[in-house]
């Protein structure tokens, strides 16, 4: 009896018999590239910043998201689809394949406490160990090119030109203003670091960010497409696009026409607006029925808040659903400018987004508070606004979240699921993907696309580590319900906040003040809002799977935190030394001697005052 193949579109079926006809290499042959160049498709990646999992139309929202909703009808939604809850960590991911701690970004250079610097896997940049897909994709002829926030290293060796991109212009830090491109959106570093083919940019003033990325990436696929012979050869090799947005990082800017279309949108509050997207979710067929959820401790009650204050908060909210249909509007553009070019029925678009909603409050810190008054304007008629500060804050971010629990830097479902739509000719249209799936498995996913292997632990003569997630073509061209195994242990680490998956269940501990400190097990599938702690009905799986995380954390380097660490604390505390210190030298060292003395005496007086009282 002949075994059933499954089905394949024609250039993937194409590949698997070349491939099991040729030699085993580190990557795929140029030859067979060559020969299966002309049916490879172009592969697009729309990486949003930020957004919570309920933050797109086709996820929920009520924000106008017409261009990723039209994406989501012509192909798959994720809905259990996560990542990692911080920025760079997540970026590093997607673009090797390899976890975190394996790659160098065991945590972003912003929240990575001083014990840790520079520690195996806690470089806060890519290491040399690692190969990303754009060099695999370029080696087998694709035109590959990326615009946006990069986030993953800006020495000369990590710059987009020496990580395998043909055209770049990126934005190196954790983020900057959204009008002004020489302006920082806190005091982190000494300036905002722009590059452009690996070197330093030289930027116009202004500039809408969405607006620009889109702009740089349609003239970069539109360069390659004139009449020159060179060109002419050039624009047959299809091509991978990194689009990688700041939008909804803080600051929170959009254009006042996308703003405004919110006004009165969000009077009734983050708990009335975090209930109704929790409903659509769920009608959508993204959740099961009746998925609970929890309110969040660090929520505020709406009826409480004066009506300025709520005024206030609501419009906060209704910028940042400006920014995202904004930037949903520039994904349009890139999508008119494919179709006119005939290149769109040849495009494989992938969204996503790096985290969950940021739910931090700069303004509660005395040195941002600060900074911020000196650089920025936050009254409620400026918001949104060139020289004007946005946030969310915890309250928007849990309905940002919802009817998940956490929000950006934690580990609970808020923090690290969030929107993943894939969509391309050939694929099952219109489909819900269920079960669990990781950013790991969008670098596999990407080369079995454009028929590229994965690196076999070494490329160009020199080892690397080894891609550990799953191709999700299975999923996109056959409707499998699951890629990964039920028995398979897939680990996570960021900032203390610990998980394991195995199947439908989640083992995850929350540092506070969000956690408590404490494992819990949920299963969530069927519980995504993670309510019912099932560690007392299935206490076999609980310690089994602790047990699990244990062995991922010494397999892949993880490093204990130390006592106290908070991640919007640490903040602050590395741009004491990375940025003060530098800075002001010898003044700024002894007013941090100062601090930490003054600190010291009082806790030891209230030390000895304590010793003093009788029991």
């Amino acid at each position: 009896m002949l075994m059933k193949l499954p089905r394949l579109p024609a250039y993937l079926l194409t590949f698997t018999v070349l491939n099991a006809l040729l030699p085993t290499h580190d990557v795929i042959a140029a030859d067979t590239a060559a020969a299966s160049k002309t049916s490879r498709p172009n592969i697009v990646v729309l990486l949003a910043d930020d957004w919570g999992f309920s933050d797109v139309g086709a996820f929920g929202s009520e924000i106008a998201t017409p261009n990723l909703d039209a994406l989501a009808q012509q192909g798959t939604r994720f809905s259990n689809f996560h990542v990692t809850a911080s920025c760079s960590p997540t970026r590093s991911m997607l673009l090797t394949g390899v976890d975190n701690h394996r790659n160098g970004v065991g945590n972003m250079r912003e929240t990575i406490p001083q014990e840790h610097k520079g520690k195996p896997g806690y470089l806060s940049v890519l290491n040399e160990r690692v190969v990303t897909i754009a060099s695999l994709l370029k080696d087998t002829g694709y035109r590959t090119y990326v615009a946006g926030k990069w986030h993953v290293g800006k020495e000369p060796h990590n710059l987009p030109d020496k990580r395998g991109f043909d055209r770049s212009i990126i934005q190196g830090d954790s983020g900057s203003d959204n009008w002004e491109t020489g302006k920082r959106y806190l005091d982190l570093t000494d300036k905002v670091y722009w590059f452009e083919d690996g070197k330093e940019a030289v930027m116009s003033r202004e500039f809408y960010s969405s607006e620009y990325y889109v702009d740089r990436m349609i003239n970069y696929i539109q360069s390659d497409n004139s009449t020159s012979d060179k060109s002419i050869e050039k624009s047959r090799q299809p091509f991978f696009a990194y689009v990688a947005f700041q939008a909804n990082h803080i600051p929170v800017q959009a254009p006042r026409s996308f703003i405004d279309k919110y006004k009165g949108r969000y009077k009734d509050g983050w708990t009335a607006l975090r209930q109704a997207r929790r409903d659509r979710a769920i009608a959508l067929g993204l959740l099961p029925k009746d998925t609970p959820m929890v309110t969040m401790s660090t929520t505020k009650d709406w009826e409480a808040l004066t009506p300025a204050e709520q005024a206030y908060q609501a419009r906060r909210m209704e910028v940042y659903a400006g920014m995202a249909e904004a930037m949903d509007y520039h994904v349009g553009r890139l999508i008119t400018a494919l179709k006119q070019s005939g290149q769109y029925d040849n495009t494989i678009f992938m969204f996503m987004s790096d985290n969950g909603a940021e739910a931090s409050d700069p303004y509660a810190m005395l040195s941002a508070r600060l900074w911020l008054d000196m650089h920025y304007n936050s009254d409620i008629d400026k918001l949104g606004d060139k020289g004007a500060y946005s946030i969310i804050g915890p309250g928007w971010s849990s309905a940002a979240a919802s009817p998940l629990s956490t929000y950006k830097f934690y580990a609970g479902e808020g923090g690290i699921r969030v929107p993943l739509i894939i969509a391309g000719k050939g694929m099952q249209q219109n489909r819900i993907h269920q079960s669990f799936t990781h950013i790991s498995d969008i670098a596999p996913t990407i080369l079995e696309l454009a028929n590229t292997a994965r690196p076999n632990g070494s490329y160009q003569g020199k080892p690397v580590e080894t891609m550990h997630g799953s191709s999700l073509i299975p999923v996109l061209f056959d409707g499998k319900d699951r890629v990964h195994p039920a028995d398979e242990n897939i680990g996570y680490e960021l900032s203390g906040n610990q998980a394991l998956f195995r199947g439908d269940y989640k083992l995850v501990k929350n540092l506070p003040p969000v956690g408590d400190g404490r494992w819990h097990l949920y299963d969530i599938q069927l519980d995504p809002g993670e309510t019912r702690d099932l560690q007392s009905s299935l206490p076999e799986v609980f310690t089994s799977m602790q047990t699990a995380y244990a062995q991922y954390a010494k397999d892949n380097g993880v490093l204990p935190m130390p006592d106290g660490y908070e991640p919007s604390q640490q903040i602050f505390t590395n741009a004491m030394v990375h940025v003060y210190i530098p800075r002001f030298k010898y003044p700024a060292i002894l007013l941090l001697l100062a601090l930490v003395t003054a600190v010291y005496l009082v806790k030891r007086r209230r030390r000895l005052s304590m010793n003093k009282v009788k029991p």
